[in-house]
């Protein structure tokens, strides 16, 4: 039950990081590299307002969040007018920077040693300090976050960043600020990574760079084209198969280094299959890199 528990909270904490990337990629239709360092950012965000300044771990998330979306706001609104491949380049840059930093600052990030004796989460006076309180934690906030995003995608705001998906030109054509939209919905995704990043920092009670690189980006927009884009499930989908992957990986009995290798072969294995043989992937409704068939 306690396997079962810490697997459950794994996933949830990547679901969060695909819903939160969906509504960029799959619902506005802008691709970013960026993701993990606004994970990262909530991570250590959270983790040394707790540590050094006592905060609790709903303030120190909610501060988290909104150091967050202050980064995104001021990368999107200076990238997002470029094209969508320079878009990409410079999300991925920005990607770099935020590592960077997180290696580099050591007097406030203590660089590749990390950050240690992280507190678990204290709601209400109760500290969660077991799997299964930290599975209904990460369940409940994951809930929360795809009905806050259900609702923001199917309403007016929801069907412009829609329209701005299919065709930008068209959207500024009706009288629609792009910019703002755009810069909106990125500071969103960034707001709920950085929960996520949270959640998983007082949860493992120890971070450090290498949870926070680029790979990562890339692993949680794996998950987000293998689901589905821009559908209410797909990222989920994709959570549960890339997260439970090295799950399975272990029960073959294969050694920890062959493992590793293989399991980046099999995400690749699975990415080429699911652009080729089924571009919306397995429950999405828009295609990566291509317009919609509506």
């Amino acid at each position: 039950m306690e396997y079962c528990a810490q697997i459950g909270i794994v996933v949830a904490i990547f679901a969060m990081l695909a819903i939160s990337m969906d509504l960029v990629a799959g619902h506005t239709g802008m691709v970013t590299l960026a993701h993990a360092g606004f994970y990262g950012v909530g991570a250590y965000v959270s983790a040394l307002l707790t540590i050094h300044a006592g905060c609790g771990f709903l303030f120190a998330s909610v501060i988290a969040m909104l150091s967050a979306t202050g980064l995104s706001m001021v990368l999107s609104a200076l990238t997002l007018r470029v094209s969508e491949d320079e878009f990409v380049i410079a999300t991925f840059a920005f990607q770099m920077v935020l590592s960077g930093v997180f290696n580099s600052w050591t007097t406030v990030t203590n660089g590749s040693l990390g950050v240690r004796a992280i507190p678990r989460p204290t709601i209400l006076l109760w500290t969660i300090d077991s799997s299964g309180g930290m599975f209904i934690l990460a369940g409940v906030l994951l809930l929360g976050e795809c009905l806050l995003i259900w609702k923001l995608t199917v309403s007016p705001f929801g069907r412009v960043l829609h329209l701005i998906r299919e065709d930008t030109l068209l959207a500024s054509a009706l009288g629609k600020n792009v910019l703002y939209y755009k810069v909106v919905a990125f500071g969103i995704s960034a707001a709920f990574a950085a929960l996520a990043g949270s959640i998983f920092a007082h949860y493992v009670t120890y971070i450090d760079p290498s949870s926070f690189s680029v790979m990562d980006s890339i692993l949680i927009l794996s998950m987000v084209i293998i689901g589905g884009m821009g559908s209410y499930t797909g990222p989920i989908v994709g959570a549960i198969v890339l997260a439970t992957l090295p799950e399975v990986l272990r029960f073959i009995g294969l050694p920890s280094s062959v493992g590793a290798n293989l399991r980046q072969v099999i995400y690749g294995s699975l990415m080429v299959i699911v652009i080729v043989f089924r571009p919306k992937g397995l429950t999405g409704r828009f295609s990566f890199g291509r317009r919609s068939e509506i």
